[in-house]
């Protein structure tokens, strides 16, 4: 199968790499890191060993890139504006689109814009972060799960899952509302935590105020996902994804990332449509609406100065 990457950074060059590494025909997007990229190529530092990708299929514009059988969207969600020009010429009648993406609501978003694509999310479990051109970093984990959202062809997805489990990606299929839901629990406390108190998640786990703190966020998403039904959201996943975070490298998420590097957060998918969908349900999350606010605030004295 064709894969393309639409956003070539810390998570869609660590998964397009893998692909490509295993012999999978992949066409990476990339914007300034193109003549770089074009030149040297890949170069993945990885926990599970390091290596470069030197023959790399890169483009500056989809509309030079030929259709794909599977797209992996990996920009951040605050350039998803972008998704209704840039993914047409990569589409033909079958293709998947993934969007590995943070937060909750990209697909039906995204379907409302593409009425005919068939469009799956990806979850990913990764502490990855790109450090220079071309240059990704994955420090732990890497595992991936994909939930259904809209397309048809289930054989088609399960050739994905296959494809990544055979370049040493561990995927598996899950449900959607599930997937999505169970990043949350992670993504909601931690990345907007690191920015409001500048820490790393190692030293929000160190003290024992913001440590509860965490668990009581990752609480309040549980709930949320039981309000709307979806199942395996519990407080043994809440569990789980604390003693993941322990014995993880001291790791600074991608909401941190921006911030600190004066870019856009993504707090439309990750903070306020999540909180506005418990809302719907009768369910409500204080500690994380006030975390929204807070990070609301962040962001609009940054863009003043």
């Amino acid at each position: 199968m064709r894969y393309a990457i639409v956003g070539t950074g810390a998570i869609g060059g660590y998964y397009g790499a893998m692909l490509a590494r295993a012999g999978h025909d992949v066409s990476f997007l990339l914007h300034s890191d193109y003549d770089h990229v074009s030149r040297n190529g890949l170069r993945v530092s990885s926990c599970n060993g390091d290596f470069t990708l030197p023959d790399v299929k890169a483009f500056r514009s989809t509309a030079d890139m030929e259709p794909a059988d599977v797209v992996l969207v990996c920009l951040k969600t605050t350039n998803n504006h972008l998704l209704k020009e840039l993914l047409p010429p990569l589409l033909h009648q079958h293709s998947i689109v993934i969007l590995i993406q943070n937060g909750i609501g990209p697909e039906p978003d995204l379907q409302a814009a593409l009425p005919e694509a068939h469009i799956a999310a990806g979850l990913a479990f990764i502490c990855s972060a790109k450090t220079g051109p071309g240059e990704i970093n994955h420090q732990a984990y890497g595992h991936i799960n994909i939930g259904n959202y809209s397309c048809p062809d289930k054989a088609l997805l399960d050739k994905v899952i296959t494809d990544m489990r055979d370049s040493g990606i561990k995927a598996a299929e899950v449900d959607y509302n599930e997937a999505r839901w169970k990043k949350a629990v992670w993504n909601m406390p931690f990345n907007g935590m690191t920015v409001a108190l500048d820490a790393r998640t190692d030293q929000l786990l160190t003290f024992p105020a913001t440590r509860s703190l965490i668990r009581e966020q990752m609480m309040e998403v549980a709930g949320a996902a039981q309000a709307l039904g979806v199942k395996g959201v519990d407080e043994a996943f809440v569990d789980k994804m604390i003693a993941d975070t322990l014995v993880m490298p001291p790791y600074l998420p991608s909401m941190k990332l921006d911030y600190d590097n004066h870019r856009p957060m993504e707090i439309e998918y990750l903070y306020t449509r999540p909180i506005a969908e418990a809302r719907k349900a009768g369910f409500e999350m204080p500690r994380l609406a006030m975390l929204e606010s807070q990070l609301r605030f962040l962001q609009t004295r940054r863009e003043q100065l």
